[in-house]
């Protein structure tokens, strides 16, 4: 099993993805120039070269660093001890609706941030956000179908459909949340993902 070591270097190039998730996640890609990123994190402009080679190579690591942390957090919530999996998966809902404030996401909405804009932009920044959901509906497909298994919810139809819908359904209560700058959509899309899930109000 291979663990990464931390080094002074490791540390510069995470310090440089974390300020860097940070600030796009509340102004996007396109309008943040590396002056800026580097800036906040204290970092010379010879040093962001080191580690990448552009812009774009920044923003693919930068995304693949989100989804890594992310689909880790998904494992720990979908493996919490000593609930049913219908627990667990709405845990997993309010925890993303916690994370995804219209106000101040501190880096943690970036797949809704900057899905859109970066996917137009670049077709490897596209392919690690392709990778990255794939991965989140994978463990949710997964989950459902655990759920039916024991009992603790029920769906109709297949779970990798329904894991895909509730997916959507989220993502796009993100959106909204965005635009109408109240949380009233995140209301919405819980109460349908209990009917999706046919579990009690």
């Amino acid at each position: 099993m291979n663990t990464a070591i931390a080094t002074p270097a490791n540390d510069v190039r995470a310090n440089i993805l974390a300020t860097g998730q940070r600030i796009m996640a509340g102004k996007g890609y396109s309008a943040v120039g590396l002056n800026e990123i580097l800036t906040a994190a204290g970092v010379p402009k010879g040093s962001f070269y080191h580690y990448f080679g552009s812009k774009d190579a920044f923003g693919e690591a930068m995304l693949q660093n989100y989804f890594d942390d992310y689909l880790a957090e998904i494992d720990r919530t979908l493996a919490e001890p000593g609930l049913t999996m219908a627990q667990r998966l709405m845990n997993y809902w309010q925890a993303w609706q916690a994370a995804q404030s219209f106000e101040d996401c501190q880096g943690k909405c970036l797949a809704v941030k900057l899905g859109a804009e970066v996917a137009d932009l670049s077709e490897a920044m596209r392919e690690v956000l392709r990778r990255g959901t794939a991965g989140i509906v994978s463990r949710l497909t997964a989950a459902i179908d655990a759920g039916v298994s024991e009992g603790s919810l029920a769906i109709e139809g297949d779970a990798a459909t329904a894991a895909r819908n509730l997916y959507q359904l989220w993502l796009g209560a993100s959106i909204m949340v965005k635009i109408e700058r109240t949380t009233a959509p995140f209301a919405t899309a819980l109460l349908a993902t209990r009917q999706m899930l046919q579990l009690a109000p």
